[in-house]
């Protein structure tokens, strides 16, 4: 049994003040023949117009529900792509994906909007997906909140995924939310570990907890599907089997389903001269310590000699040195590449979070006690303005550059 809440208008009360017109934050009252309606597909539930009707006529209820958990079944994973192009959380979600459904016996699926993406089903094939559920419409090649939450809502309803799994990127958090509010479901954010309870098989969700302090580990035993977003670069990626085959399931919507309340006049990619930062191999990140946005230059340039990325730690974005982008951390990216170079990072637990898996971590800082030591593989106790420039000049002459 579980808990279920359910809003209704009494009729016989109503009298069409329209007071909870005007409260209802998400317009999902409207008037029809002088007595309210209520568009649940916008509801949220959050009571505005119950405490404003001065007559009682809406109500609340909590109901208890019932679930039938043996229809749920299979690892679902949501595939992001950009521009046509699957984006390697999708490889990693697939790969840990894998791992889950060994242990509940059951398929591995992914599921992929887009348009034009049917080749693109191979890929996932190969990388371990034993079916494919693809949506593909012109109303969803660009990603757009309203008709992909839709879309994955009547996907996930239909064929009832066990375990829904999605990226914690800037667009797996803005769809996946709303889509486990659609469907009644829990959702675990930013998770940096999964695994299956042998014994009860639910769903482990592991994730920092507290500023990250601790690590808790959260289960929903009562709802279904079990869903949860992963942070980048935390899972190894699915190896590649070439020529491994499944099956696709092709699901078509009506307009009414892929309809949008915005439009998409254009996008504007940032235009950087290094390296994309959650792909790459050398990253080199500014904090607090280097003083101003003026300075990242020689953050910049040592990254653009090794062939880099640049990062930040979020007190440096915070004062608008740099943009979020750049950000890494908690509530930024998690980076795992080869090197990591923290220069003037006191290296708080909420830039840690996002840099620890690094390989190697080089941290450059005038304070011998800056907890970034204690993660460092090198540390240099320095002042980067000298220790920076001397790096990018060595490099330059190894390089040849």
């Amino acid at each position: 049994m579980s808990a279920e809440k359910k809003i209704q208008i009494l009729n016989d009360v109503c009298t069409g003040c329209t007071l909870c017109v005007k409260a209802c934050p998400f317009a999902a009252i409207s008037m029809q023949n002088k007595k309210a309606v209520i568009d649940y597909d916008k509801c949220n539930l959050c009571g505005a117009c119950v405490d404003v009707c001065n007559f009682n006529a809406i109500e609340i209820k909590t109901l208890e529900r019932k679930y039938d958990h043996s229809s749920y079944k299979d690892v679902w994973v949501f595939c992001e792509q950009k521009k046509g192009i699957v984006q390697s959380i999708s490889y990693e979600l697939l790969g840990e994906g894998k791992k889950l459904a060994k242990k509940l016996n059951c398929k591995l699926c992914a599921v992929l909007l887009g348009e034009n993406m049917k080749e693109k089903a191979n890929e996932l094939f190969e990388r371990g997906a034993d079916i494919v559920y693809l949506v593909d419409s012109p109303h969803l090649k660009y990603y757009q909140d309203d008709p992909y939450s839709k879309v994955l809502t009547e996907v996930i309803n239909e064929h009832k995924p066990e375990v829904v799994l999605c990226g914690a990127s800037t667009i797996g958090r803005s769809l996946i939310s709303r889509v486990a509010v659609k469907i009644n479901a829990g959702l675990t954010a930013d998770c940096t570990g999964l695994d299956i309870d042998p014994k009860e098989k639910l769903l482990l969700q592991t994730r920092p907890a507290f500023g990250g302090n601790i690590m808790a580990t959260i289960i929903t035993p009562n709802h279904r599907p079990q869903m949860a977003t992963v942070r980048h670069k935390v899972m190894q990626e699915a190896g590649i089997e070439k020529g491994r085959k499944g099956t696709i399931i092709e699901k078509k919507y009506s307009d009414e389903i892929l309809f949008t309340r915005t439009k998409l006049i254009d996008i504007v990619e940032e235009i950087e001269e290094t390296v994309n930062l959650t792909e790459a191999d050398i990253i080199v990140s500014g904090g607090r310590g280097v003083g101003g946005p003026e300075n990242f230059d020689i953050i910049r340039e040592l990254a653009l000699t090794v062939g880099g990325a640049v990062g930040a730690s979020r007190s440096a974005v915070d004062a608008d040195w740099i943009p979020y982008s750049h950000q890494v951390g908690q509530t930024g990216k998690t980076v795992c590449p080869k090197i990591y170079i923290a220069c003037g990072i006191s290296g708080q637990i909420q830039h840690l979070i996002g840099m620890q898996s690094s390989k190697i971590i080089v941290a450059i800082n005038k304070d011998p006690d800056a907890p970034i030591f204690k993660v460092a593989t090198y540390g240099i106790v320095a002042d980067l303005f000298q220790i920076v420039p001397a790096l990018t000049k060595k490099f330059k002459q190894i390089l040849g550059k």
